[in-house]
C-alpha cells in the first residue's frame, strides 16, 4: 500500500495545488503543464496518470468522466479521478485532498471517479 500521488489537470485552479502544498508539503502532486500535457486530450492525461500511478484531479466534470468511463470499459487501468466542480469552495477541495492523502491508500481509488469536496 502507498500514499496517493496526484496529477493536477491543466485546468485545475492553481490555488488548489498551492493550498494543498501549503498545508502538507510532502504531498506528491504533479502539474500537467509542467509535464507538457497542458494541450493533451483527457485520454492522454489518463494514460500518463496510469503509467505513473497518479490520481487525476480535474475541474472537467463532463469530459474527464466520459474519458475515464471509456477507459475502464476498455479494461484499462485508472489510478483514480477526483473531480472538483468549478463552483466548489477551494478551501473545502484543499482540505479534502489533504485528507485523502493522509487517511487513504492510493490503491483505494483505482478505477473510481469521485467528487470533491468529500
Amino acid at each position: 500500500m502507498s500514499r496517493p500521488r496526484f496529477l493536477a489537470d491543466h485546468d485545475l485552479n492553481e490555488r488548489i495545488v498551492q493550498g494543498v502544498l501549503r498545508q502538507e508539503p510532502l504531498v506528491d502532486v504533479h502539474r500537467a503543464r509542467d509535464l507538457g500535457l497542458q494541450e493533451k486530450p483527457d485520454a492522454e492525461i489518463l494514460h500518463y496518470a496510469a503509467e505513473h500511478g497518479l490520481i487525476v484531479i480535474s475541474h472537467d466534470v463532463n469530459t474527464m468522466t466520459e474519458a475515464t468511463i471509456r477507459r475502464i470499459h476498455e479494461g484499462l487501468h485508472v489510478p483514480g479521478v477526483l473531480l472538483a466542480p468549478q463552483a466548489a469552495a477551494i478551501g473545502d477541495v484543499i482540505d479534502s485532498l489533504v485528507l485523502i492523502w493522509t487517511a487513504s491508500e492510493a490503491e483505494e481509488d483505482v478505477n473510481l471517479v469521485d467528487y470533491l469536496p468529500l
